[in-house]
């Protein structure tokens, strides 16, 4: 297997972390790109540096609240850097990752991920795009963000899917020249996702456990498209790929 030059941008994030190591143990070289590492994507600080020799841009930053104006203004900016300055490097193509459901939603950070894929496959190189369920690791946030010892969690359904399985189909995507491309007729936008349907309140409810937080489910009220979610709308499409262990797995894996 011929040596690809990758930078991934937001490579020390939750998501990140995973796909710098899933791009190294295979064998390729690997530029991680982040305000920890001197490059700020959006600002343009150390990019051309960064993706000099490049081959492949992997797209994983993410913004860090949920205001869906600032999120949005963060996807924009940061996927136009991307595609200039990658142009002017020379990158083959560039792929980003998404969350299943962005094109249902009209509110929040999963809503601004429909400018998120816009930009990413309308730019100047060549792109692809994945869509994730909700990360296993995403319980933890939602038990960070309570206030005081109760952690009120939705109960609504979801496929949760662990980080490192999504990193792994992410680079699969960006290795495999077979993969048809964005523009490609009746061709869907690929998913993965986790290999059950689960609820995020019980999810929240078994990780709680372990850390000594009580979790009290709620019904989504004044959530950003509860009532979508509530009815399957983030959950996988037919053609998602499922895989990776179920949130109780991951978990006891932690130890």
């Amino acid at each position: 297997m011929s040596t690809v030059k990758f930078a991934v941008a937001g490579a020390t994030g939750r998501l990140g972390r995973h796909v710098v190591d899933v791009l190294a143990e295979r064998g390729h070289q690997v530029v991680s790109m982040s305000r920890a590492t001197g490059v700020d994507i959006v600002t343009g600080t150390g990019l051309a540096d960064a993706l000099a020799g490049v081959d492949v841009i992997i797209d994983v930053a993410s913004w860090h609240a949920s205001d869906q104006a600032a999120a949005t203004e963060f996807f924009r900016t940061a996927t136009g850097n991307l595609h200039e300055a990658g142009q002017r490097a020379g990158v083959g193509h560039l792929v980003a990752v998404s969350i299943i459901g962005a094109d249902k939603a009209t509110a929040g950070f999963v809503a601004a991920q429909q400018v998120h894929e816009e930009a990413t496959l309308t730019g100047p190189l060549p792109a692809r795009v994945l869509r994730a369920a909700q990360f296993h690791e995403f319980v933890d946030q939602l038990l960070d963000w309570r206030q005081g010892d109760v952690a009120y969690v939705p109960a609504l359904p979801t496929q949760l899917v662990a980080c490192r399985t999504v990193a792994e189909t992410l680079v699969d995507l960006t290795t495999d020249a077979d993969a048809p491309g964005p523009s490609a007729p009746d061709t869907p936008i690929p998913e993965v996702a986790g290999p059950r349907r689960e609820v995020m309140a019980e999810a929240a409810r078994l990780l709680g456990a372990r850390r000594g937080i009580k979790v009290v489910e709620v019904d989504g009220a004044g959530i950003p498209d509860a009532e979508i979610a509530a009815a399957g709308g983030f959950l996988p499409s037919p053609h998602a790929k499922l895989a990776g262990p179920t949130f109780e797995e991951w978990l006891a894996a932690r130890g």
